[in-house]
């Protein structure tokens, strides 16, 4: 078998996974205008459920945090119900699969919220070089967002907790807080986006403090063998961009998430979509201090996903287009068979074009 360190089962006593390939968070906006996940949607994961582990598309935590046209939601009785649908495909085919929590913060517009949303963030800024898109409307200017107060803060936190409550009634098996790639969390740890004078804001610790809050209290309702989360250090999405004194702002988080004991820490480097490279010393310090399973993401092929678990850099490798593209990626990875590409006009276009076509290799066969 090729890239035998990728195709074999992870045991640990935590989680079972029939591989150590994850299907990455991906975007595809084909849920309701009313936020609510569709058969199409059912589909699609069971199809990708050749994966470990699937990690789903970022999931708005309440109505705030809807950024993007059609993505779903996890804040009301219809969603949860709706989701179910796609935790029993996936189960079926012997994967496990997690929610991703994605509140966009800043990054949004009125236009795709639901009535009476705010666009919240830890300071008015808005994103100068980010447009949003808006259906019927094409790319918008972001507009500035709201500050948020201290009970705004406490509140976010809350529906943090219920949508990771609603995860768990609708079959996952945990779930990820996205802390990366210029969402709210990410707004908050970021100095640039962040200019607050009040615990959440100027030092590292305060800086790191929503994110180390929301991380607690959603283990603390749902149990820390369910809770992943996703940083991007060195990010360079939705206007955000490295930092001075990154690293030691890195260095203290991971520190701090160690403790709390969650089950993975996901490390996006955006090195393949042309950001620079996540600093080894970054790389390094996570990997050393952070005892939980460890999900690298970035740029991998089978090669170079198979080689890093060989040298113990990480524990498990996500793949995103790879996947997209080819519900069967493991089956072809083990083959060496060539690779469907993934069609860009169709990523977050509704219906099932670009969507639940993608060929496994034996349809590919067959059409020869």
């Amino acid at each position: 078998m090729k890239h035998t360190e990728l195709l074999s089962p992870l045991n640990s006593e935590r989680i079972s996974l029939k591989n150590k390939m994850v299907m990455a968070p991906l975007t595809r906006s084909r849920s309701t205008q009313e936020h609510i996940p569709t058969d199409i949607m059912a589909k699609y994961y069971g199809e990708r459920a050749t994966a470990g582990l699937i990690i789903t598309e970022g999931t708005a935590p309440s109505p705030n945090g809807v950024g993007y046209p059609r993505i779903p939601g996890i804040y009301n009785d219809h969603q949860v119900e709706a989701w179910k649908a796609v935790t029993n495909s996936v189960h079926k085919n012997d994967a496990r699969i997690f929610m991703q929590l994605m509140h966009t913060g800043r990054v949004s517009h009125p236009d795709n919220m639901p009535e009476g949303s705010i666009i919240f963030a830890p300071s008015a800024i808005k994103p100068e070089s980010t447009k949003m898109y808006v259906d019927g409307k094409g790319e918008l200017e972001i507009p500035e967002p709201t500050a948020m107060s201290i009970s705004d803060i406490e509140t976010v936190i809350k529906e943090y907790v219920t949508a990771a409550k609603n995860a768990i009634e609708a079959g996952f098996n945990g779930v990820e807080v996205h802390s990366a790639n210029g969402y709210l969390l990410d707004q908050f740890l970021n100095p640039k986006t962040n200019k607050r004078t009040d615990n959440y804001g100027g030092s590292v610790e305060n800086r790191c403090r929503l994110t180390l809050e929301v991380t607690q209290h959603v283990a603390n309702a749902i149990g820390v063998d369910k809770v992943g989360i996703r940083i991007s250090p060195n990010g360079a999405m939705n206007d955000i961009g490295p930092f001075e004194g990154q690293e030691e702002t890195f260095s203290y988080l991971t520190s701090k998430i160690n403790n709390i004991g969650i089950l993975y820490m996901h490390l996006v480097d955006h090195e393949a979509m042309g950001a620079p490279a996540l600093p080894t010393d970054i790389r390094k310090n996570i990997r050393d201090t952070f005892n939980g399973l460890l999900i690298l993401s970035g740029g991998y092929d089978a090669k170079s996903g198979n080689q890093d678990l060989m040298d113990n850099k990480g524990d498990l490798i996500a793949y995103g287009r790879d996947f997209l593209a080819n519900p069967d990626l493991p089956q072809r990875f083990e083959k060496e068979a060539p690779l469907n590409e993934p069609d860009q006009e169709t990523f977050y276009s509704p219906g099932p074009k670009g969507y639940i076509d993608y060929p496994t290799l034996t349809e590919s066969t067959e059409l020869a």
